[in-house]
């Protein structure tokens, strides 16, 4: 079963972007360009 995850910046915190997840998995991390930050960041999975 896949879920819909918010990634989030590690930095800034803005939330970007969207993606589908697996459900058993662990929380997602990945290297995302920020608009607010204007740098490619982490972004990690949200709640």
């Amino acid at each position: 079963m896949r879920k819909k995850v918010v990634l989030a910046c590690g930095e800034c915190g803005s939330r970007n972007y969207s993606t589908m997840n697996n459900k058993d998995s662990e929380r997602l991390e990945l290297k995302k360009y920020c608009k607010t930050c204007s740098n490619h960041t982490i972004h990690r999975e949200t709640k």
